[in-house]
């Protein structure tokens, strides 16, 4: 059986007990230093160093909450001094804290520095024009064109059937499409896959793609009426008793 020296173990847990007393403090001291720096930079999360002669401190916060302290000395290795992890050690700690009065300083000097620099920008600025008129005009011209073309789907439904389908045509080298199905117009597309829907299921075009593409659509339906020219001439030529 081995003998042990008769020597106390030395108790920790006073030790670690005032290093946890003294980053609670700490950490509700920079927390305010983070909601602070939070409301200056106006987000959610972001971080920010701070310099002083002893080294560099760096605040880091996330919702308006401190996530870390960080000190990182000019000589040795960085100091965790609040974080989401472990604590840190009792004497890298202290070496820390004996700066951290600096810290605050550094912090308050660059919300002073900020005091006052937007004293001069003006609030004057110009008047915002309305857009009811440009509205207006773009949904009287689109709705004059979703209603001939739903006219133009009604047509087509019946001729051919079905709960769908389109009519392609090229005008002046553009090509133009229009889908329909059992409501009417589903799109009008002009340009291929890649090009502008002048009508759709969801947004407008711009004000300058209908002013281009609105003129060219009397061509297309010109083109849509001479479409159903070829059909009846078609059909005149069919004879029921095997005449001509």
């Amino acid at each position: 059986m081995t003998d042990w020296p008769d020597v106390d173990v030395a108790d920790a847990d006073a030790v670690a007990e005032q290093r946890d007393e003294v980053v609670a403090a700490v950490t509700d001291h920079a927390g305010r230093v983070a909601y602070q720096l939070a409301r200056l930079q106006g987000g959610d999360y972001g971080q920010q160093t701070f310099t002083t002669e002893r080294g560099e401190w760096t605040v880091k916060y996330e919702a308006g909450d401190l996530e870390y302290l960080r000190f990182d000395p000019n000589s040795g290795s960085e100091t965790y001094v609040v974080s989401t992890k472990q604590p840190p050690e009792p004497e890298p700690l202290a070496t820390a804290l004996a700066d951290y009065e600096a810290f605050v300083a550094a912090f308050n000097a660059h919300v002073d520095s900020l005091d006052g620099v937007l004293d001069d920008v003006s609030t004057d600025f110009p008047s915002v024009e309305p857009t009811d008129g440009v509205v207006a005009q773009r949904d009287r011209v689109l709705g004059r064109i979703r209603e001939i073309c739903d006219v133009i789907a009604g047509e087509l439904q019946r001729y051919e059937g079905g709960d769908y389908g389109t009519f392609a045509t090229r005008i002046e080298g553009t090509r133009w499409e229009l889908k329909w199905d059992q409501d009417g117009t589903s799109y009008l597309r002009a340009g291929g896959s890649g090009g502008v829907y002048v009508l759709s299921q969801y947004e407008p075009p711009s004000a300058a793609d209908i002013r281009e593409y609105a003129p060219a659509f009397s061509g297309f339906v010109a083109a849509y009426n001479d479409h159903v020219e070829e059909l009846e001439s078609d059909l005149r030529t069919v004879s029921v008793d095997g005449t001509n």
